[in-house]
């Protein structure tokens, strides 16, 4: 029994501490791999079956044969409505639902709700199509939300536990600044290459499946007069037969079954691979805060002038990535070289992104604007250029210049969208705020893209006009931001109010007594605190907290009342003892 229970002499307890935490951490890079191949596998499925989709219902003799007066260019018409318009509500619920159902089973929700529109695409009928892509537009917020706060919450995971031996760490205390850049901009950067690949992948369907009925360039362009700038719309003269012949409905059914298993594969994913984001008594706590905090939390953080001046850019993303796959794709790649170069123009795209999203891995040793105005320096000159090149319809030999053109453009696409993620992952560095933050920045992006699809008619040129002038408005509002925080300009944040620490079965372990008389007290002192304070920049330019002198007066005045009524209770007591004796 001695032996048993005695010290062992081959166990070393700093050995075994080391390889506890390289368990964790090989945990948290699994967490991120998995976030970013369940949302790649479930962007692929729904881009993949809606691009099949759309060119399937355009075609007039597929309408005609196969649903005959049923109506589905309509329907298709209210289904991307649905998709473009539902996400402008985003910023109402985005956060309760985040912080109700935990940032994990955010995205398994999501990605079962994708799941749901596939499904819905083996009986299309208006009660099947239209709801389902209504819900998508309700999940694309959230998502994306949920992705963002995901992978910079795992990158503060991976520095704790890198660093678990110090104090801070140990005692859960807030992170220095600019502790976990790093690992924000390698996760960050990881991410994006991964996702990125959707697109790709997405091309799947019609490279392998729809390819062998599409018309070719003769036929599907023969009325097309302008492409590019003159051009106006989509694409004006488009055949509306683009089907040399129809597809069997076995052969589409089995397309959707594959769909279908990857979509409930990126679900599997989501569920059994990624782990969770905050410890079970931080969910707690974000919780806790009440509900009407939540709701209001995000439209408080719009003051801060840092988000203000980064909404220029959060609408140009948004701009840049619809129009990179319908203007840029369509109104000047399949314009000229036929529908049936769609998935290589795609691919391209896709490819580009996904490559040069590890030029963001720089900012590990550059400063952090290089990323944003890096995209920028891109795009300029590229909407310039497409201002005043028209390509001629059906001029399969224009296909070449398309592709560097598309390339180039995927290169500053992705020095965009993982710059404005590293950057926020920077700026906002309480685990606190993480998914309020993201939460306007993708709600902004859903704003642009809703813009796009009012603006589908508009000529091109008028198009690019905006674009480029939104482009050259985000880049002085991000140099404004800039200048401010080297300036140490102070900027507003609001207040995260403390937990109620009400929840049913659960009792935080505190210094005070948190059953004591006057505990109604004590809330009414915390809900005072839940005033804004204004944050000053360090010289690290980064985000900073400083509680104000009157919040920490008030502290000390309800404690000092509580340990006045507990030293009156004491002597109170010791009295009634000395009378009994």
């Amino acid at each position: 029994m001695e032996e048993f229970l005695g010290p062992q002499p081959e166990y070393d307890e700093e050995e075994e501490e080391k390889k506890y935490y390289r368990r964790k951490k090989l945990g948290v890079v699994k967490n991120v791999l998995g976030a970013s191949v369940g949302g790649m596998i479930i962007y692929s499925v729904y881009m993949g079956l809606l691009q099949m989709q759309l060119i399937l219902h355009y075609d007039e003799t597929y309408r005609e044969v196969k649903y005959g007066n049923l109506g589905l260019e309509d329907i298709d018409k209210k289904m991307l409505m649905g998709i473009n318009v539902t996400p402008i509500i985003g910023l109402l619920y985005t956060p309760i639902l985040i912080r109700f159902l935990g940032t994990k089973w955010m995205m398994f929700l999501a990605s079962g709700i994708y799941a749901l529109f596939v499904s819905t695409n083996y009986w299309e009928r208006y009660y099947t199509l239209v709801p389902s892509a209504v819900a998508i537009g309700a999940a694309i917020v959230p998502l994306w939300a949920s992705l963002g706060n995901y992978i910079t919450r795992m990158a503060q995971q991976y520095y704790e536990y890198v660093n678990y031996k110090e104090d801070h760490v140990q005692e859960q205390k807030k992170l220095p600044k600019g502790a976990c850049h790093r690992y924000v901009i390698i996760f960050q950067s990881v991410f994006f290459i991964i996702f990125h690949l959707s697109l790709v992948f997405a091309e799947f369907p019609q490279r392998i499946f729809l390819q062998q009925f599409l018309s070719d360039y003769n036929h599907t362009l023969y009325n097309v007069k302008h492409c590019g700038a003159e051009g106006s719309g989509m694409i004006g003269g488009f055949n509306r037969t683009v089907l040399k012949h129809l597809p069997r409905s076995l052969l589409l059914i089995q397309v959707e079954s594959v769909l279908m298993g990857a979509a409930f594969l990126s679900m599997i994913i989501f569920l059994a691979v990624c782990g969770a984001a905050y410890r079970p008594t931080e969910e707690i706590d974000l919780r806790s805060i009440g509900w009407g905090n939540i709701f209001q939390l995000p439209f408080k953080h719009l003051r801060d002038y840092r988000l203000r001046l980064l909404i220029p850019f959060f609408i140009y993303s948004g701009l840049d990535t619809l129009f990179s796959v319908t203007g840029l794709t369509l109104s000047y790649g399949v314009c000229t070289v036929g529908l049936e170069w769609l998935y290589l123009l795609v691919m391209v795209y896709g490819l580009s992104c996904s490559l040069f999203s590890c030029l963001s891995l720089s900012l590990l040793r550059l400063p952090r604007y290089v990323s944003l105005l890096g995209g920028a320096v891109i795009h300029g000159p590229l909407l310039v250029f497409l201002l005043f090149w028209s390509p001629a319809p059906r001029s399969p030999d224009q296909l070449p210049y398309l592709l560097v053109v598309i390339a180039l453009w995927g290169m500053g696409s992705a020095l965009n969208k993982t710059g404005l993620s590293i950057l926020l992952g920077m700026l906002y560095e309480d685990k606190e705020r993480l998914d309020f933050v993201y939460t306007i920045y993708h709600w902004w992006q859903a704003i642009a893209i809703f813009i796009v699809y009012l603006w589908t008619g508009l000529i091109m040129r008028a198009k690019l006009s905006i674009l480029l002038v939104i482009l050259l408005l985000a880049c002085f509002c991000y140099w404004t931001m800039e200048r401010r925080l080297a300036k140490n300009m102070p900027f507003r944040l609001p207040r995260i109010p403390r937990p109620k620490h009400k929840v049913k079965g659960y009792r935080y372990l505190e210094e005070e007594n948190s059953d004591e008389s006057n505990s109604e007290e004590s809330d009414e002192d915390d809900d005072e605190e839940t005033q804004e304070e204004v944050i000053r920049e360090d010289f690290g330019g980064d985000a900073g907290s400083q509680g104000s002198d009157s919040t920490r007066e008030r502290r000390g005045g309800a404690r000092g009342r509580r340990r006045r009524q507990d030293d009156d209770y004491e002597q109170a007591g010791e009295r009634e003892e000395r009378e009994k004796e």
